[in-house]
This record gives structure tokens, sequence and C-alpha cells, in this order.
């Protein structure tokens, strides 16, 4: 299966840091950001598909060239956060002609646990899936995406920063879609999927089909501003099988 890493932003709230070199190639724990996931995913995964701006394109090929797993850049043509495509159209263009399950993740998160059980999960479920894991801070419920699931791990509900959410898991920016519902993304927007967050698409299939959501085994860092980079850059380890 092939896996889609999401890195068109231009982390401007890293900037200066981030002015000039993308931030999923921030060193973390003596590697590059994207160096933990594609190392964590290097015996499920036969392709990753990188989507930079144009901006970074380059740095992102010269760091491909490095690696004995097979890396293709994708360019999405875009030189200014004004002008950024979202993430949505992002994971569109990545996935055009792809006709296989693909595992869809934001290239500036490290995690304390591996993401191969769950792709196993999702395998076994049969349906498309996101991650989840507990949060009961309302103040951080309000800035991401909130779901309620039934016994068997469905999502009975997904919102996108609700202001009175109706559970307290959160779901972070890692999905598997398998191969017939990431081909729906553009009738996803044509009606109305908002194409900013990457959140987005997973909440309206979960109104068209069955999905299922794998509660995370461990924890996970948003590199999002300095404080956040700072308190992760020398103390990460890396995930643990």
């Amino acid at each position: 299966m092939k896996a889609i890493i999401l890195a068109a932003g231009y982390a401007t709230r890293l900037y200066p840091l981030t002015e000039n070199f993308p931030k999923p190639l921030l060193e973390v724990g003596g590697k590059a950001i994207l160096d933990w996931l594609v190392e964590d995913l290097s015996s499920v995964i036969d392709e990753f598909i990188v989507v930079s701006n144009h901006k970074f394109a380059k740095q992102f090929e010269s760091w491909a060239e490095g690696h004995k797993e097979k890396i293709r850049v994708i360019d999405d043509g875009t030189e200014t956060n004004e002008t950024r495509l979202g993430a949505v159209r992002d994971i569109q263009l990545a996935a055009k002609g792809l006709e296989e399950d693909v595992l869809v993740m934001a290239g500036d998160n490290v995690l304390s646990f591996s993401l191969v059980p769950f792709i196993k999960f999702a395998q076994e479920k049969k349906t498309s899936c996101v991650m989840c894991h507990d949060e009961n801070r309302l103040e951080a419920l309000q800035r991401t995406a909130v779901i309620t699931v039934d016994d068997d791990s469905l999502i009975t509900s997904y919102e996108e920063k609700p202001k009175e959410p109706k559970g307290t898991l959160a779901v972070p920016p890692f999905y598997f879609y398998r191969a017939e519902d990431i081909s729906r993304i553009q009738e996803a927007l044509d009606l109305g999927c908002n194409a900013d967050a990457p959140g987005s698409y997973a909440a309206w299939l979960s109104r068209q089909t069955k999905v299922h959501a794998w509660k995370m085994t461990g924890g996970r860092h948003d590199i999002g501003d300095m404080k956040s980079y700072e308190a992760v850059r020398d103390s990460y380890k890396g995930p643990e099988a």
C-alpha cells in the first residue's frame, strides 16, 4: 500500500526557523521528523508520496534521494501560505491514479508508538479508519476534530472544532482510506467539503459509509510552534513497536 505524507504547509508559526526550511525536515531526536515516520512504516508501505509546496519541493527531493525506501515528491505548485491548496486537495493530488489502500498522515507529528497496528486494525475492519485519543480538555476539543463511536469502534458522529463536543475522542491527522473511498474526494468537494482541514474529508466520508476509529496506544507530539518543537527536539526517542 501507499502512504501520503502531507508536507505542503508553510509553518508560519515557526518563523524564522521555517521561513526557508520545511518543518517536516526539522531534526527531532537526531533525525528529520519524516525519517521517523518512514522508518516506522518501511516494512508495510511500498511507496511514500510526499506532497510539498513549490517553495520546498527541491529540499524534499534532496532528502528523499538518501533513502532506500521508494519516496516520490509531488509539488503542488503553491508558493505562499495564502495560495495553498488545502490539505484535502493535496490528498487528492497525491492519490491521483492510485488503485490501492492509502495511509494519509501529517508530516509534522512525531509519535511514541508504531503506526503498523493502526494499519492492521483497518485491514481487519475492512473499512476506512481514523486514529483517535482521549481528550478531556474542552478548549483542546474545540480546536480539533471530535468523534463518537459505538461498541465496535464504528464512528457515529464526527465534527470539526465543535463548540459543544458530543464526546471526548479527538482525531489527529492520521487516516487509512480504502481504495474505493480515496477516489471520492472530488465528490466530497463538489458537495461542500472544506478543503483546508485534512479531517474534513474523513468527516464527510463517515456520513456516507462505515468508518472505524482506532485508539492510539501512546503519545503524539504535534510540532506547531517553537515551544512545542523545543519541548520534543532533544528528548524524543522514536516510536515503540
